[in-house]
């Protein structure tokens, strides 16, 4: 008797092939985010698995795909796991496009045509700061970094004293053991003073004379702190001394920190012009080229 060919089963007994697992992806960012606690240090197989609730043979097998990608490495001496460098240059590159300098032209622009007097940007670079940008208001003044790309010890001038002020307290250390002979040239600090003023300045949350050491001229800066309250730059006002008084001083510390504060949480933390700011004076906003300074 010939066999029946075996029926067409129902539709709804057909189903789809099943969309591909996307479980992994999850767990894959719970370890990319267990490895960022442990940065410093490095994690162990067993003690990322622990934080993030899974087994260590599964732990192992996601930070080896880390591995294979190259956004983690593993120190062969140790075994530790730590993010790779080239996970932070991909972060980097998707980050803000934006760099520090961009970013505060308006500001400087706005606050140069609001107060009248001339705004520096200045960004720590060592134990130096140096002038990343300048708006120029009316008033013929002199400053100690002169035009853009000019450097000057942190310490000296109101914008990198409150740098200096608003290290961190290890780096603000180190930065005064270098930096304190550097000072004395300018025949004014010694290290009781200089510690009289940087306590003065973490105390007002600006740093601020209607007199300085450059004769006729004054000035005022805040620092500008990104979200770790770290200071990595400074809003400063250069203005001549009569400009400057009691009366006059709040409403401009006021404007500064304002703005400071905007800035504060756009800054890129991969930002290079952080890192290496003289890089980024090859030109100024307008595409002019920068001489470089002498």
């Amino acid at each position: 008797m010939p066999r029946k060919p075996n029926p067409t089963p129902p539709a709804a007994d057909i189903t789809a092939a099943p969309a591909p697992s996307t479980s992994g992806v999850p767990r894959l960012f719970s370890v990319i985010r267990a490895l960022t606690a442990v940065q410093a240090e490095g994690g162990r197989v067993t003690q990322l698995a622990r934080a993030v609730g899974l087994t260590q043979a599964t732990t192992h097998r996601l930070l080896q795909s880390l591995v294979a990608e190259g956004m983690a490495e593993q120190d062969e001496r140790t075994k530790l796991y730590r993010l790779s460098v080239d996970f932070f240059a991909l972060a980097a590159q998707a980050g803000n496009p934006g760099d520090l300098r961009s970013l505060c032209r308006p500001v400087l622009l706005r606050l140069c045509a609001s107060l009248g007097d001339s705004i520096f940007l200045l960004v720590r670079s060592g134990f130096d700061a140096v002038c990343l940008d300048r708006s120029e208001g009316p008033f013929p003044i002199r400053s100690f970094t002169g035009d853009i790309g000019g450097r000057i010890a942190l310490g000296v001038g109101q914008g990198s004293l409150a740098i200096l002020a608003f290290l961190p307290e290890a780096e603000r250390e180190e930065v005064i053991r270098f930096n304190l002979a550097r000072l004395r040239d300018y025949g004014v600090y010694d290290e009781v003073y200089l510690r009289t003023e940087i306590e003065r300045v973490r105390q007002n949350g600006y740093a601020g004379r209607n007199t300085g050491l450059l004769e006729g001229m004054a000035g005022v800066a805040v620092p500008i702190c990104d979200r770790e309250g770290r200071a990595v730059a400074a809003l400063s006002v250069g203005t001549i001394a009569d400009r400057l008084n009691g009366d006059r001083m709040p409403t401009v510390v006021e404007l500064l920190k304002r703005e400071a504060a905007a800035i504060g949480p756009k800054i890129h933390p991969f930002d290079a012009t952080l890192r290496r700011p003289s890089q980024s004076l090859a030109s100024t906003p307008g595409g002019q080229r920068i001489p470089a300074p002498g």
